[in-house]
């Protein structure tokens, strides 16, 4: 199981990062979660330099595709070499997008008519590539999924979890990260958010 979260220059370390670290609570030998990047390295917008684990090559051939946000997002989907790359097919791969990154998936064309979340920066340009803007953290329709505010990356994390291990996975690795004091009902919410985008619910 590869999941792969796009990470591009100028990128917000809370999506990548906490998406990165919640994922990573699942202990399996086939489990690998890696920074996806289109270079050997990015800087975040608060001057983070992270090495690439994966590259954009890669993506096409990931179990999971996770993208996220940035400052540069929108210099992102004018890089046609970049978009070339993304080859994202939600019929065999789980896509999520974490704020900004919903407007990568809209400019791929991943979204058509179905509703998104995004952060309220991005809210305008993803509502100009023709996708409505939901004001909630969290929806999902099918194998493809926005979240809408940095740390709903945990959410996003949560509902990638969920769908290939099970509920009680994605129960167990919100409750690590959580609050001490605050686990049960910040384990609810992030259930409640979820819940309603599983198969079968």
């Amino acid at each position: 199981m590869h999941i792969a979260i796009l990470t591009f220059q100028g990128f917000n370390e809370l999506d990548s990062l906490i998406a990165l670290g919640v994922l990573n609570r699942i202990k399996r030998a086939n489990w690998r979660v890696t920074l996806c990047c289109p270079e050997a390295s990015v800087t975040s917008m608060n001057g983070v330099t992270v090495q690439a684990q994966s590259r954009l090559e890669e993506a096409p051939l990931a179990d999971v595709v996770l993208v996220g946000s940035g400052m540069q997002t929108r210099e992102v989907v004018n890089d046609a070499g970049i978009m070339a790359a993304l080859q994202l097919d939600p019929a065999r791969q789980l896509i999520g997008a974490q704020c900004s990154g919903t407007l990568v998936l809209a400019k791929l064309g991943l979204l058509g008519a179905v509703p998104a979340c995004t952060d309220l920066t991005t809210k305008p340009w993803v509502q100009e590539a023709g996708v409505q803007v939901l004001d909630q953290p969290f929806f999902a329709d099918g194998n493809v999924a926005t979240a809408g505010g940095c740390l709903a990356s945990a959410y996003l994390a949560a509902w990638v979890i969920a769908r290939t291990e099970g509920l009680e996975a994605a129960r167990a690795a919100m409750h690590y990260v959580a609050p001490v004091g605050e686990k049960d009902a910040y384990v609810d919410r992030a259930m409640k958010n979820i819940s309603p985008y599983l198969p079968g619910r």
